[in-house]
C-alpha cells in the first residue's frame, strides 16, 4: 500500500449525492436510525454528528451513565468512538458515490492532554486528503493511507485529547 498522498490536495467539489449523504446524516431521525442499525454502541453513548461538510466533520460523545468511567471523566473507548467517527464520516462521504472503495482503519494513536469531564467535541478537517487518496485510489487502483486528526474540546474549549487515525482506502475492484 503507497501512502503518497499530495501535500496539497486538489480543490474540493460538491455534487448531489455528497450533499445527500450531509443531508441524510444531519437529519436527527435517520441519524438515529443509522447509528442504531450500523453503530450501535456509538448511538448507545450518545455520539453525535454535530456537523460535516466536505472538508471538515464534528462528532460528539456526552459526559454521562453509560459513558462515564469509575475515575469521574469519559471513558477513553467513547473518546475513539467520537474520534474515529469524526474522520470516519469524512472518508464515508468520500466514498460514496463513484467506483466502489474499501476503508479500513489500520492505525490508531492518542494523546490525552486533560480529564474529559464534559460533553467533548471531535472535530477533523482532513476531508481534502481523504478526497484526495479516494480519487487516487479509483484513477490507479492502489490503495492508500491518510492520517487524519480528531482533535477533541471540552466546553471550554480546551484541547482534551487528539487522536491520529490511520485510514486505508482502496478502489475495488470495477
Amino acid at each position: 500500500m503507497s501512502s503518497s498522498v499530495p501535500a496539497a490536495p486538489a480543490p474540493l467539489t460538491d455534487t448531489p449525492q455528497l450533499a445527500a449523504f450531509r443531508n441524510k446524516l444531519l437529519s436527527p431521525v435517520k441519524q438515529r436510525l443509522f447509528m442504531l442499525t450500523q453503530l450501535p454502541a456509538a448511538g448507545f453513548a450518545g455520539v453525535r454528528v454535530e456537523s460535516i461538510s466536505l472538508e471538515a466533520a464534528a462528532v460528539s460523545v456526552p459526559f454521562a451513565y453509560f459513558t462515564k468511567n469509575p475515575f469521574r471523566s469519559v471513558y477513553f473507548a467513547c473518546l475513539s468512538m467520537a474520534a474515529e467517527m469524526a474522520s470516519g464520516v469524512l472518508a464515508m462521504m468520500h466514498t460514496t458515490s463513484g467506483t466502489p472503495v474499501s476503508m479500513l482503519v489500520v492505525g490508531m494513536e492518542a494523546d490525552f492532554h486533560k480529564k474529559a469531564t464534559t460533553r467533548i467535541v471531535f472535530e477533523s478537517v482532513d476531508g481534502a486528503a481523504i478526497a484526495q487518496a479516494v480519487a487516487e485510489s479509483r484513477q490507479t487502483g492502489q490503495g492508500r493511507t491518510v492520517v487524519a486528526t480528531s482533535t477533541g474540546r471540552d466546553a471550554a474549549g480546551d484541547v482534551v485529547a487528539v487522536f491520529r487515525i490511520t485510514w486505508s482506502f482502496r478502489a475495488k475492484n470495477r
